[in-house]
């Protein structure tokens, strides 16, 4: 069994806004995997798939960006599934827009999501997949990431979470280190 977490902010309100791409690129690899339809369990919003023989749980965390590691936690301890295997899918204000960086393991950087879900396992050691909602200057870096793309952003971002889909299927049939060395390009558009 795999998790992917895509992390976000429940509600119509957050539709939309930077900090939701994880929330979309779920539901863009959900509609790809026919995804049985979505319920909630482990303070989620769940969909479940199937990878070949292997049962992909795809979820949405709905405690808020802040309190992703309660979802996670919840559902790894449920499951006993080691943090290997679980992706979580961010964005990243320190990437440029579009890019994507796929890692093994590593720091939260700052993300108060990432934050959250290291503290809950108590390691670093899971893959992670940022997509780059890029700071653009902003020192209110909140108010930037709960904000919305501009329309000369939307092709971009819109590109980048089909490959960042692309990037979450690599990683459930391939494992990470092929998952990085497809989706890490310094362009976008690789």
């Amino acid at each position: 069994m795999k998790l992917v977490f895509g992390l976000g902010n429940p509600g119509k309100t957050y539709d939309g806004t930077r900090h939701n791409v994880g929330f979309e690129v779920i539901d863009r690899v959900a509609n790809r995997l026919r995804a049985e339809a979505e319920c909630k369990k482990h303070s989620a919003l769940v969909r479940e798939a199937l990878m070949g023989n292997e049962k992909v749980w795809l979820m949405k965390p709905q405690t808020f960006m802040n309190l992703s590691g309660r979802s996670v936690r919840e559902t790894a301890s449920f499951f006993r599934v080691d943090p290997k295997e679980i992706l979580i899918v961010a964005d990243d204000v320190s990437l440029t827009l579009g890019r994507l960086r796929a890692r093994a393991r590593g720091t939260h950087g700052g993300h108060n999501g990432l934050r959250s879900i290291q503290d809950a396992l108590q390691t670093t050691d899971y893959p992670r997949l940022r997509i780059g909602v890029d700071s653009a200057g902003q020192k209110d870096l909140a108010d930037h990431v709960l904000g919305r793309f501009r329309p000369v952003e939307k092709e971009t971002i819109q590109a980048a979470m089909e490959r960042a889909a692309d990037a979450v299927e690599c990683w459930l049939r391939e494992g990470i280190d092929p998952c990085m060395n497809r989706y890490n390009s310094a362009e976008t558009g690789k």
